[in-house]
């Protein structure tokens, strides 16, 4: 295997363009003449997290149980308080552990969307392996909460490259693991539209880069909960003066604390202040913007749901 300084102008053009930002699919319009869209995600990676890495830290599975058991209902609380929706993003292995609260959530309105089996790093796992998965995944969220996915986020936004490949060949309407924009996209793959929306995230509007805290490892908390809310605060002021989508990504073992919930609870006080943001779940942004842009929409391959 030759070095990237040695690779020759195919090359490495072919692995930029692999996968790449298209159209931007940025409406002209939003719902009810909305100034901006906001799109609020919880990755439910609970117990999943220290069972990717093996399962040998009780402590760190009895963190993630933290998740379930008191950062879900407190979450819960503030989004019924606001009557607002959101997408779940849950590793199956955490549905088969917690089927009741994602069909729960269901039931209440929230979208459950794909975060793969066991929180894996498909950059790890050959293409067949990583199919397997996303497909399980998917029958898994499925059955537990009767509606099939529409929508995925890779764990830990780890994105291989066969994994747009088994996200067309399921007829996924969007994913929500890239970085190209601040605002929706259709997916190219190798110059090719995709009929795939990307919701793109961001580490900054990430609460985990603040708050997570290993101490064996290199993670330390460094940011105080005040100046957390300033810089999704500031995310968010940005979108709507563009008239933009602001999408927030926390998880409820991180943000699920008493001195910490009120980040959410005062960012949806600002946001249902404005009087005019759509407040929707993934799934809902990323079917409007597809229709707004006439895009044909992604279509699963015979074998697949």
């Amino acid at each position: 295997m030759s070095e990237p300084h040695e690779w020759d102008e195919p090359t490495w053009r072919g692995k930029v363009n692999a996968v790449r930002a298209g159209r931007s699919l940025l409406p002209e319009k939003w719902p009810n003449g909305a100034r901006c869209a906001v799109a609020l995600s919880f990755d439910s990676d609970h117990e999943t997290n220290e069972l990717r890495d093996g399962g040998a830290s009780v402590s760190r599975l009895s963190w993630g149980e933290f998740g379930t058991r008191r950062g879900i209902p407190r979450i819960r609380k503030v989004l019924d308080r606001f009557g607002a929706k959101a997408s779940f993003f849950v590793p199956a292995v955490s549905a088969l552990l917690h089927p009741d609260e994602q069909r729960s959530l269901a039931e209440d309105g929230h979208e459950i969307g794909i975060h793969g089996w066991i929180h894996e790093l498909n950059t790890k796992l050959n293409a067949e392996t990583e199919r397997d998965l996303m497909l399980r995944s998917a029958d898994t969220l499925e059955k537990i909460c009767g509606k099939r996915p529409v929508g995925m986020r890779t764990p830990s936004w780890d994105y291989s490259p066969n994994t747009l490949a088994i996200a067309r060949e399921m007829g996924l309407v969007y994913d929500s693991s890239l970085f190209a924009d601040d605002d929706p996209y259709e997916i190219l793959a190798d110059g090719e539209p995709t009929g795939i929306v990307e919701l793109p995230v961001e580490w900054i509007r990430d609460d985990a880069v603040y708050f997570m805290m290993n101490r064996f490892g290199a993670q330390r908390p460094y940011t105080p909960p005040a100046a957390v809310l300033d810089i999704f605060t500031r995310e968010f002021e940005g979108a709507y003066d563009e008239g933009g989508l602001f999408l927030l990504t926390m998880h409820p073992h991180v943000t699920g604390y008493r001195s910490r919930i009120f980040i959410l609870e005062e960012l949806l006080e600002r946001i249902t202040a404005k009087g005019d943001c759509w407040v929707a779940t993934h799934a809902e942004i990323a079917q409007y913007c597809a229709d707004q842009a006439g895009m044909s929409p992604n279509q699963p391959q015979k074998g697949t749901k």
